[in-house]
């Protein structure tokens, strides 16, 4: 962790000063003394008490040797066949958030919540040697720099110029009070950009939890001035979701689920291609696979009556 990203860590608890001890960060303040592992040389700042996580998570991992190998697998399977889907204003996006972040200060730093890995469309905003990118998680993985939850960001106040919060938001018990969260470690004006299913199954089991409409999702940033908002991935990727997912509840065993999982992959991957020349179209607004929001903190809030005059839909 870098020294310039160590001095806004804050204990997730009682967000007081950390310091380093040995293998441990631990709380400055004589009240709370809480103490968080670092784990491969990555902070666990998991608040236990309002976490569906626990450090001890992090701390045991309970993959055996053969979860990781079927997993490897099953990931070179995945890359072998074609996806059903398309994120077809994302990379568009970025570069949007990206100039505007550059017009703001020479050096921003971004928060990214959900950075295990790189966000599909992420290119063009992790390449740019002017952006500082801070990748957090709930889990280990390539781009992880710190593992926290996204209801209790482990961060000083106004400590960030923009946060990213891609494909996150569906899996959050109270999205309210991560949204809230970035509102509080962002600068004054500072940006955030947010991507979040709509017609999308069950993908995170256990963890996964809400969707949101265009309207749901610019009503969660209502505390932010909307830069532009919309369709992300299309009904195409819906209905292709759709598809598959009607074949695999056809099916129980992992095999017999893996071989509907590959027919799907087969047969319907051409459906996403539709998307782009939908993505625009009122009716998309009303059957989109997900939306995003680009917005900039404000000061106003906005009122619901004015959000029920946003709709852009068919109907």
């Amino acid at each position: 962790m870098a020294e310039s990203v160590q001095d806004l860590v804050r204990c997730p608890s009682c967000r007081s000063r950390l310091i380093t001890l040995g293998r441990r960060l631990c709380c400055t303040h004589e009240s709370c003394g809480m103490r968080y592992p670092i784990v491969d040389g990555i902070p666990v700042l998991i608040n236990d008490q309002n976490s569906v996580f626990t450090r001890r998570d992090f701390i045991f991992r309970k993959n055996t040797t053969f979860d990781l190998t079927r997993r490897r697998w099953v990931r070179r399977v995945d890359r072998l066949l074609p996806t059903l889907g398309r994120n077809v204003t994302t990379k568009g996006n970025y570069r949007a958030f990206a100039e505007l972040l550059l017009k703001q200060t020479a050096n921003p730093v971004v928060l990214v919540i959900g950075g295990s890995i790189l966000g599909r469309g992420m290119e063009s905003l992790a390449s740019d040697p002017r952006i500082q990118l801070v990748e957090t998680d709930v889990s280990f993985g390539p781009r992880t720099q710190m593992i926290c939850d996204a209801h209790d960001l482990p961060f000083e106040n106004h400590s960030f110029d923009g946060v990213v919060v891609q494909g996150v938001l569906q899996y959050l018990l109270e999205p309210s009070r991560c949204v809230n969260e970035v509102q509080r470690v962002l600068k004054p004006e500072g940006l955030v950009y947010a991507e979040s299913a709509f017609m999308q199954q069950v993908v995170q089991g256990r963890y996964d939890f809400t969707r949101f409409t265009h309207l749901g999702l610019r009503r969660l940033f209502r505390c932010f001035e909307e830069v532009c908002s919309g369709p992300v991935a299309g009904p195409g990727m819906a209905l292709a979701w759709s598809c598959q997912f009607f074949l695999l509840s056809l099916v129980k065993s992992r095999w017999t689920r893996r071989l509907m999982y590959t027919i799907a992959r087969l047969t319907l991957f051409w459906l996403k291609y539709l998307d782009p020349g939908l993505i625009a179209k009122p009716g998309t607004y009303d059957a989109a696979s997900g939306f995003f929001f680009l917005g900039k903190k404000s000061e106003t809030i906005l009122s619901d009556r004015e959000l029920v005059l946003m709709y852009r839909g068919a109907q």
